[in-house]
């Protein structure tokens, strides 16, 4: 497995997260307006939930520690903070930070930053094992994991690529508007989702694909929640496009409760 060091900054990404996500997430109207760039209480809420479920995620990876097994997760942690650390460097000119939640967030991925550096280097210097005793993933798994890659993906570079007015940025599927600052966040989140599942189309591993799965759950559930707090910002008559986001998350979130149910013993 990784080092020692690794382990701790990866519980360090834990406590950050959780600080910080809470913050966003349970006060989201009184930290938008002072964020670090121009968001609603939506999307701060929202920005909330992706931290929260960061930190369940290095949370449960940090105790697992198997590399076998927590892979894909350390990887999606490790992309997420790189790429977005990058999108505050291409927009450093609309940073805001005159207020402490800005510092927060900007340290917590630095960390983040600084985790990613050294459980790669930990990797090429040990190479741990992958586990190749675990169960293979059957091949309606397979086909699972190839659809959740384009399709998160592919909403991942459209937010990395897209401008103002194109198909979606204007209230079509999310109901604000949002910012390129926003946008080019909401796509590197998305992207990294998906690149952290590719592995799976090679190494097969069930037990890693479920630890995923376990680890990745309190992203859907706090993302889902806040959607459902702001539900009145969304009319489906004129943006029918809305129900993709519930959709999106719905439609991975409860079947794969029903696996992780089923797998508990497991987990």
């Amino acid at each position: 497995m990784l080092s020692p060091i690794s382990r701790l900054l990866t519980y360090t990404c834990a406590v950050l997260y959780l600080i910080f996500g809470g913050l966003l997430f349970f006060i989201p109207e009184s930290l938008a307006p002072v964020f670090a760039w121009k968001v609603t209480a939506f999307m701060t809420m929202t920005i909330g939930g992706w931290c929260l479920g960061n930190a369940w995620l290095a949370f449960v990876s940090a105790r697992r520690w198997e590399w076998g097994i927590v892979h894909s997760a350390l990887l999606y942690l490790w992309l997420f903070g790189i790429l977005e650390t990058g999108v505050l460097f291409l927009f450093r000119d609309k940073l805001n930070l005159s207020h402490p939640i800005a510092w927060m967030y900007l340290a917590t991925l630095l960390v983040n930053v600084l985790t990613a550096l050294v459980g790669l280097v930990d990797w090429l210097r040990l190479r741990p094992s992958l586990d190749p005793s675990s169960p293979r993933i059957s091949s309606g798994q397979t086909v699972t994991v190839i659809l959740f890659v384009l399709f998160v993906g592919s909403l991942g570079i459209y937010g990395m690529i897209a401008q103002n007015g194109w198909v979606g940025t204007n209230g079509g599927i999310f109901p604000e508007v949002m910012s390129l600052f926003t946008l080019r966040s909401f796509g590197v989140f998305y992207f990294s989702l998906a690149l952290a599942v590719v592995p799976y189309l090679w190494t097969k591993n069930f037990n890693a694909l479920l630890h995923h799965s376990y680890a990745s759950y309190g992203l859907i559930f706090f993302i889902t929640a806040a959607a459902f707090v702001y539900l009145g910002l969304f009319d489906f008559a004129k943006n029918p496009g809305g129900l993709l986001y519930f959709a999106a998350y719905l439609g991975v979130g409860i079947p794969v409760f029903f696996v992780l149910l089923k797998y508990r013993k497991s987990l």
